[in-house]
């Protein structure tokens, strides 16, 4: 239940800048909406809507900002139609990334996105090339100063998880995505805070990237991508060493 993941370099953890703070709301409330209309508005009864829910309270969406997404869902408020695509690809180095979006208009997504990979340097890929390389995994990000190593990995493995993870500043915790309710619970029970806590597409073989310059692309890929607002996650098997991603990741001279 314990190890060190390379690939895990998760970026998101570190907290949503508040200049893109807007944009993370928007795409969280497009999730609602979708998972509203699909399932319903409770929560209660709707699996898909109360994961999303965790992840806006962890980014503190307002309150006012979730009830219009998910009464447009529910068709109370008018709303847009959103299809939910994925896109899979490489960037620089054969790192493999799946793009999972939602848009209301698929011509102009397929139009932007292909544009982007030219862009940095990436190629698309046709369906399944790409996708093999992740598996779907239940994703729990916890700080170290909430709860010693022991007591949380006793916790999470008698609430279903699968294997915890130690980094540095965080524990990660991962699960089956049927377990990852359980386990979510089971930490707020304790009144546990997640840092992250999501399912998501997780690499099963890292692409090793120790070259300054190669990471750099692959990060500028992944950054536009997210950029888009049609974006909702964007997935990635590189392993860059610390040492590379620092340097990769300042700002240019």
């Amino acid at each position: 239940m314990s190890g060190h993941s390379k690939w895990s370099k998760i970026k998101h953890t570190k907290g949503v800048v508040d200049s893109k703070r807007g944009k993370v709301f928007a795409k969280l409330g497009k999730e609602m909406t979708v998972a509203a209309k699909h399932g319903g508005g409770d929560p209660g009864f709707n699996p898909r809507l109360r994961t999303i829910l965790m992840k806006a309270r962890a980014v503190n969406m307002p309150a006012d900002n979730i009830d219009r997404a998910i009464k447009k869902g529910t068709g109370e408020l008018p709303g847009v139609t959103y299809e939910e695509i994925t896109y899979e690809g490489y960037a620089h180095g054969g790192v493999a990334l799946l793009v999972e979006l939602l848009t209301d208009s698929k011509n102009r997504t397929a139009s932007e996105i292909r544009m982007i990979f030219t862009k940095h340097g990436g190629n698309m890929a046709g369906v399944g090339a790409v996708k093999h390389l992740f598996h779907r995994k239940g994703q729990i990000v916890v700080p170290k100063e909430q709860i010693s190593e022991d007591d949380l990995m006793s916790l999470a493995l008698d609430a279903g998880a699968e294997d915890m993870i130690t980094h540095p500043d965080t524990y990660e915790i991962l699960t089956d995505p049927h377990q990852f309710e359980a386990v979510h619970k089971a930490l707020e029970a304790k009144n546990i805070k997640p840092q992250l806590a999501e399912i998501a597409q997780l690499p099963l073989t890292p692409v090793s990237v120790t070259d300054e310059k190669t990471a750099r692309a692959v990060l500028g890929l992944i950054d536009a991508l997210e950029d888009n607002d049609d974006v909702q996650n964007v997935y990635s098997n590189y392993d860059i060493p610390d040492d590379i991603m620092e340097r990769a990741t300042a700002p240019a001279a």
